[in-house]
């Protein structure tokens, strides 16, 4: 396999979300590691952020992990969410608005294992750039 000489980051994942148990007890954990790579922390109202991830608490807990993909319009919602069943997946909310913010659409498919994987579309909007790209240093 060739050594890469750059890649793409900031294309595929809009974000993760992990749902927790015990809400407190994340929060330090994930304080002390992100803090100790410089990665601040936002609280919200039952929930806690940093840069794309986040942690929630709930019941039922849907698996071990929410992944977001990112796409580029509502019809690549469609196409993810009848991908997704066709392939073994299981409805976990059709495609539709959600009450995040405006223009928030998306669709949500438990994978085999139960983890809640999410196709979102954030509306129109325009991107400072379509990728950060990131070049390895001879």
């Amino acid at each position: 396999m060739a050594e890469m000489d750059s890649w793409h980051r900031g294309r595929l994942i809009d974000h993760i979300q992990l749902v927790v148990r015990d809400l407190e007890a994340a929060r330090r954990f994930y304080g002390a590691a992100l803090a100790a790579l410089g990665v601040p922390v936002m609280d919200g109202d039952g929930y806690f952020y940093a840069d794309e991830l986040f942690v929630s608490t709930g019941e039922p807990l849907t698996g071990r992990a929410h992944l977001a993909f990112q796409a580029p319009d509502r019809e690549t919602v469609q196409r993810f969410y009848d991908a997704a069943l066709a392939a073994g997946g299981t409805d976990n909310g059709a495609p539709g608005l959600r009450p995040y913010h405006a223009d928030y659409y998306a669709a949500f498919v438990l994978d085999p294992d139960g983890n809640n994987i999410e196709a979102v579309y954030h509306g129109p909007a325009e991107r400072s750039a379509p990728s950060v790209e990131i070049r390895a240093r001879s």
